[in-house]
C-alpha cells in the first residue's frame, strides 16, 4: 500500500514552540514497522517557520511579514530535515527532502517530473520528506495549507491512503467539547462542509478542518480514501493502515478520476470563469459534450489558452466543472454566444471547442 502522511504543526511542535523531536523518533520508528510491512509510505510535514523562530529565540508569534516567514522558514527547514534525517538513519533509512510550491502543480511538465522524482524515490526504498518551499512562496503560488498539499501529492502518485494527523481524535459534527465524532464520510456534502471550522484548534497551524475537509475533497475524487486522526496516538498507525476504524474515514469515489484529469481538477489553479447557459449545461454533464462558444454567455478573469477556468451556470452562478480552456478572455468575450460558422468571421479559429471534453472535469 502507498501512504501520505500529513504532520501538522500542532503536531510536531511542544507546548513550548520547540520542534518535537522525541515525537519525531516515535514516528520513525512506527514508520520503519509500516515499510517493514511492505507498504511505501511519504511523510508531508510541516513545521520549518516554527522551528526556524524557535531557534533564533522568537518564541511568541507577533504579526509577522512574509518576509520573516520566508526567513524563519530558510532557518527551520534544516533542522526539521535533521530530526528525521537523524531518526531514520538509526534503521539504516534514507530520506530525501522534497520542497514544493504551486506552481510546480500547475504547470504539467513540472507536476509529472515531481511526480516522476516521487514514485523514483520510492521505488529505491527513499522516503520522501515533503514540504511548500516556504522560503520563496509568495500569496500568488502558494497552496495555503500542507493539507491541500498532502491531497494533491496522494493524487499525483496514485496513493490508495491519506492519513492527515491533527490535534483531535477525528473530525466533529461540532465543538469537539460538545459534539461527537463522525466516523465515516461517504460523501462531502455541504453539510460536512459546514462543520469544519476555518481555524486550527491549536492555533498553532495555519489549517483546520475546513482544509482537512478539502483536502479530503481531493484525495476522494482521486481514488485516494483519508483518514482524518489524532497525530499523537501512533500506537494506532498499523490499525489505520489495516483500515479499523480509527478518528474518521473519508471514502474515495469508486470511479477514480483518470490522472490527467486529475490534474485538471485540483492540482492546475484557476484563472477565471466561464459562465454558461441551461442547453450547454445540460450537454456537459449529461450529454458528455465539449463546452462551445455557442453555451457561453459571461466570462470572468483573465486567462490565457491553455489555462484552467471555472464552469459556472449562469442561474446558481455556481461552479460545477472545471476545464482547459483553448481560448483567452479576450477572445472568448468576442466570440461568446456565436455559432462556430459566426465564430470564423470573427477570429482565426483554432478549435472548435471552447473547451473540449477530454480536458474537461465535472466536480461532482
Amino acid at each position: 500500500m502507498r501512504i501520505v502522511i500529513k504532520v501538522g504543526t500542532s503536531t510536531l511542535t511542544t507546548k513550548e514552540g520547540l520542534l518535537g523531536k522525541k515525537y519525531i523518533v516515535a514516528l520513525t520508528e512506527k514508520l520503519v514497522e509500516l515499510q517493514t510491512d511492505g507498504h511505501e509510505v511519504l511523510i508531508v510535514s510541516s513545521g520549518a517557520i516554527g522551528a526556524g523562530r524557535s531557534h533564533l529565540g522568537i518564541n511568541t508569534k507577533p504579526k509577522t511579514t512574509l518576509r520573516d516567514k520566508q526567513a524563519f522558514a530558510a532557518v527551520g527547514q534544516p533542522l526539521v530535515m535533521n530530526a528525521y534525517s537523524e531518526a531514520f538513519a538509526k534503521y539504516g533509512k534514507t530520506v530525501a527532502q522534497i520542497l514544493l510550491t504551486r506552481y510546480v502543480f500547475d504547470k504539467r511538465v513540472e507536476y509529472i517530473n515531481a511526480r516522476n522524482t516521487l514514485n523514483t524515490l520510492l521505488e529505491n526504498d527513499i522516503i520522501p520528506i515533503i514540504n511548500e518551499n516556504d522560503s520563496i512562496s509568495i500569496d500568488e503560488i502558494n497552496f495555503g495549507d500542507n493539507d491541500t498539499l498532502a491531497a494533491l501529492v496522494a493524487s499525483a502518485i496514485d496513493a490508495d491512503k491519506l492519513i492527515i494527523f491533527t490535534d483531535v481524535d477525528g473530525f466533529y459534527s461540532g465543538n469537539p467539547e460538545t459534539s461527537s465524532i463522525i466516523p465515516t464520510i461517504e460523501r462531502i456534502t455541504e453539510e460536512i462542509e459546514s462543520f469544519a471550522m476555518s481555524v486550527s484548534s491549536s492555533g498553532k497551524g495555519i489549517g483546520g478542518m475546513k482544509t482537512k475537509i478539502f483536502a479530503a475533497k481531493i484525495a476522494s475524487a482521486s481514488g485516494v480514501d483519508t483518514v482524518i486522526t489524532n497525530g499523537l496516538k501512533l500506537n494506532l498507525l498499523k490499525n489505520i493502515v489495516l483500515g479499523c476504524q480509527v478518528g474518521t474515514i473519508v471514502k474515495a469515489k469508486k470511479q477514480r478520476l483518470e490522472a490527467k484529469k486529475s490534474w485538471i481538477a485540483f492540482s492546475k489553479k484557476p484563472k477565471g470563469t466561464v459562465f454558461i447557459d441551461v442547453k450547454a449545461s445540460d450537454a456537459l454533464i449529461n450529454k458528455g459534450k465539449s463546452l462551445l462558444a455557442v453555451g457561453i454567455v459571461k466570462i470572468d478573469g483573465s486567462f490565457q489558452r491553455g489555462d484552467t477556468v471555472y464552469i459556472a451556470n449562469t442561474d446558481t452562478e455556481k461552479d460545477f466543472a472545471r476545464g482547459l480552456t483553448n481560448y483567452s478572455n479576450e477572445i472568448l468575450e468576442k466570440i461568446k454566444g456565436k455559432k462556430t460558422t459566426e465564430m470564423k468571421k470573427i477570429i482565426n479559429v483554432i478549435e472548435d471547442e471552447v473547451i473540449h471534453r477530454n480536458n474537461l472535469v465535472i466536480m461532482r
